[in-house]
């Protein structure tokens, strides 16, 4: 019952949980899919799923069935049509039901219809179903309180998930570990640590033996935050209650620290991740690709190229295997630094490991070859995404096709063209693109753009350099001047002293 409250993210990322909703939906739909479909249950569906008409056109085709309505067909037709019929239709469909059946309907089919619009976030309907639930005197399950916590505070109404849980007397639902695991659950996903610590703290005598499941949750509520100093507090505080941290733990708290450490100190990046790796290992936790994956998804983040090839290699000397995550993000930063070669190997170095990537890994690097205007190396990754046949070729066709004839060459474009056709993929892209009297091809403007600034600078600068220089002759020919003046100046004093000389002689003579 436990691993039925955890979250989705919870789910995602804890590796010992065994069963989830998720797994159950699948399932449950599975086996109504190789059970043959009785009758009333595909004439419900084909009402309910119906594009064509309001929500009163439907309940007069529902007014129409003629079938016997049970419980159980209530479920199935609710499951079969959730992913297909908008909510506002299921919602009718089981307001019509509820006319109809009255107490026929049990408290299992209130909670299933309520978990459904959970999972689909639409608030109207869900809170129709709880108080129908009020009315009607039914229980509520703690699955589904767990799952409606965690709609309410992702549509940002965590006020009204803690006076859910707070009035969970008046829905019958006892506010024990289960409840509270999922109130701290759904609080912790959008980094409510704080107030989850509160409820925590008022139910302290709930919890025991679920103190693993609280501490783990408000480690990732502190880490969404990025504050690394509350989350440090739990990790000891899970070391002082006897409860060893584990490698959700400390990749938690590495997401955290790495996250904080790109926007306020990238420099630190580095050595404080692997201060905390080393930290993992003399607890005896090995990191996993998912450690280092972390800090390399980082570390492309702000471009640092040489030090996500480092940690590349330290990965496979440490004995942690890189996964395909790993060279692609390290593939990633070396493409969008103008390293085209190095990133080609990369990618070869990945398949000669026995990696196998998804189309999204060839999808992302060849739109980022193609939007740094280099076609041709992403021409050549496409050939390495053939070489292992993964299929799903026709969006990189798209892109290349159209790139290579806007850039003139009109001979690869119809070769890819060619190609695509002979493999029957299917393409979005016109056929008008091959043609050259109809594709007008691109002429860098930028370039030339560029380059006339280029030039203005240059003339700018010369004409400062003629001014400068022209100011420092003047300057010169002024000082020259002065010079000059000054040294006319003392000859004539001189010729007037000596004037003045013969003058006294004569009169002394005289």
């Amino acid at each position: 019952m436990r691993s039925l409250l955890i979250s989705k993210w919870r789910r995602c990322l804890l590796y010992n949980a065994v069963s989830t909703p998720k797994s159950q939906h699948v399932l449950c739909f599975y086996y109504s899919t190789m059970l043959p479909a009785s009758p009333e249950l595909q004439e419900l569906c084909t009402i309910v799923s119906r594009a064509i008409g309001g929500l009163d056109d439907l309940e007069l085709s529902l007014n129409k069935f003629t079938g016997s309505l049970t419980s159980s067909l209530v479920t199935q037709v609710i499951d079969s049509c959730k992913s297909e019929a908008p909510t506002r239709r299921l919602l009718r469909f089981f307001s019509w039901c509820h006319k109809n059946l009255d107490y026929g309907l049990k408290d299992k089919d209130y909670n299933y219809g309520i978990r459904v619009f959970a999972e689909k976030k639409d608030h109207t309907a869900m809170h129709i179903l709880l108080s129908d639930l009020v009315k009607t005197g039914r229980a509520m399950e703690a699955q589904t309180f767990g799952l409606v916590a965690e709609a309410l505070v992702k549509l940002g109404r965590e006020d009204e998930a803690l006076g859910l849980f707070k009035n969970l007397s008046t829905y019958k639902c006892p506010q024990d570990g289960h409840t509270v695991i999922g109130i701290v659950n759904a609080l912790c996903s959008r980094g409510h640590a704080k107030r989850a610590e509160g409820v925590v703290w008022h139910h302290r005598d709930k919890i025991a033996g679920i103190e693993p499941c609280i501490y783990k949750s408000l480690l990732y509520g502190w880490s969404v935050q990025e504050n690394v100093k509350e989350a440090r507090r739990i990790i000891k505080e899970m070391k002082s209650a006897g409860i060893m941290p584990d490698l959700f733990c400390f990749n938690t708290f590495l997401r955290g620290l790495c996250m904080k450490n790109l926007k306020c100190n990238p420099s630190g990046l580095v050595p404080e991740a692997l201060n905390v790796i080393t930290e993992m290992r003399t607890y005896r936790i090995f990191p996993n690709s998912i450690s280092y994956n972390i800090l390399l998804s980082c570390l492309g983040r702000t471009r640092r190229v040489k030090e996500s090839c480092n940690i590349l290699e330290t990965m496979k000397k440490t004995g942690c295997s890189p996964d395909w995550v790993s060279y692609y993000l390290v593939a990633r930063v070396l493409y969008l630094s103008g390293r085209f070669g190095k990133g080609n190997k990369m990618v070869d170095e990945m398949l000669a490991e026995g990696l196998q990537p998804n189309c999204k890994f060839y999808y992302d690097l060849i739109g980022i070859l193609v939007g740094n205007e280099r076609p041709y190396y992403a021409l050549e990754l496409f050939e390495r995404m053939k070489a292992s046949s993964l299929g799903g070729y026709g969006p990189v066709y798209d892109v290349l096709i159209p790139k290579f004839c806007r850039g003139g060459d009109f001979e690869k474009g119809r070769e890819l063209w060619d190609e695509a056709m002979a493999m029957g993929v299917t393409l979005r892209c016109s056929s008008d693109l091959l043609d050259p009297s109809i594709t007008e091809v691109f002429k860098p403007t930028r370039n030339k753009e560029k380059l006339s600034l280029i030039d203005c600078a240059k003339a700018k600068d010369q004409e400062k350099v003629k001014k400068k220089m022209g100011k420092t002759k003047k300057t010169k020919k002024k000082m020259t001047k002065r010079k000059v003046k000054k040294k006319m100046t003392k000859r004539e004093v001189k010729k007037k002293i000596k004037k003045v000389k013969k003058e006294k002689k004569k009169s002394a003579a005289t």
